[in-house]
């Protein structure tokens, strides 16, 4: 394993990542959980329902056969893949990981009630990070007595296909603990990038108010939803439109994410667009309620 540099600082990963846990078996759970076992990491995938664990493998072992039917993959290195993956409603078998990466939703008590626990389940020297898109990862160490183990690891959707990793290191964490999540996020086939802890982080600071700039647009009447998304995919070159985008994050999503910016950097051009908010209201979450900016079957 190659060695890492950071603050012009050299470090040999000696805190090499073996077996890891991850908490969470809905869509990025699952994700996360897929990419550690093709990168040969033995990793238990953790929910509070064996109905949600058995959903999230169900969607583990079709994304691995399409994988092997695009050959992309051998159904060898499918199956060796596979049997790294175990599951588990019981936290306690965190115990013996390395890692453990949260990917439960974003609710800052749940999240510290989380990690407060793995706090005391987990052996000394693992680390403890969270795949959250907005919420600080400071005050979730806070939570812990081991505040230089905890950092960010927030994946993007879906996590087979994005390459990114974004790594967010809290104020107390160490050097050590980022070399080793930034080699454990290589190994996985992942580009990892760092930046410090801030409201929103990098992506979320710059891509939630650019589309609640596209809702305030669709709400003022300049455009309609498919010209808006037209003309920022056709003209900007987006791979997606930013009204189809919230619809694919989840509208409640975006309004968190909004509401952790203005409340977190108090400044009024962060304020969640009133229409976001009713549609939240509403229900029309997008594609995971059937009804957004755009309606799904």
């Amino acid at each position: 394993m190659k060695p890492i540099i950071i603050n012009g600082e050299l470090f040999g990963l000696d805190m090499s990542i073996s077996k890891m846990a991850v908490l969470g078996a809905g869509q990025m759970g699952n994700g996360i959980t897929q990419v550690a076992a093709c990168a040969g990491i033995e990793v238990v995938m953790i929910d509070i329902k064996q109905e949600f664990v058995d959903r999230g493998i169900a969607t583990i072992e079709k994304s691995l056969a399409k994988l092997v039917s695009k050959e992309r993959m051998s159904q060898e290195d499918a199956d060796s893949a596979r049997a790294k993956i175990s599951t588990s409603t019981d936290r306690s078998v965190c115990s013996d990981v390395d890692l453990v990466v949260e990917a439960v939703p974003e609710i800052l008590d749940l999240k510290i009630s989380i990690f407060s626990e793995l706090d005391g389940i987990c052996k000394p020297d693992c680390i403890l990070a969270s795949n959250t898109s907005s919420i600080s990862i400071s005050t979730i160490a806070e939570s812990t007595n081991r505040p230089e183990k905890v950092i960010g690891m927030h994946f993007m959707n879906p996590v087979p296909i994005m390459k990114l990793v974004e790594v967010i290191n809290g104020k107390d964490t160490s050097e050590e603990v980022t070399a080793s999540v930034l080699e454990a996020a290589e190994r996985m086939g992942k580009i990892p990038l760092m930046c410090n802890d801030s409201p929103g982080f990098v992506s979320n600071r710059i891509l939630c108010p650019m589309i609640n700039e596209a809702i305030l647009t669709l709400q003022e009447g300049v455009a309609e939803p498919e010209a808006i998304d037209g003309i920022m995919k056709l003209g900007m070159n987006h791979p997606i439109g930013p009204l189809a985008l919230s619809d694919l994050i989840g509208n409640d999503t975006v309004l968190h994410i909004m509401n952790v910016l203005h409340e977190g950097l108090a400044d009024d051009k962060y304020a969640p667009a009133p229409l976001l908010i009713e549609m939240v209201e509403q229900g029309k979450l997008g594609r995971k309620s059937g009804q957004g900016f755009y309606e799904y079957s």
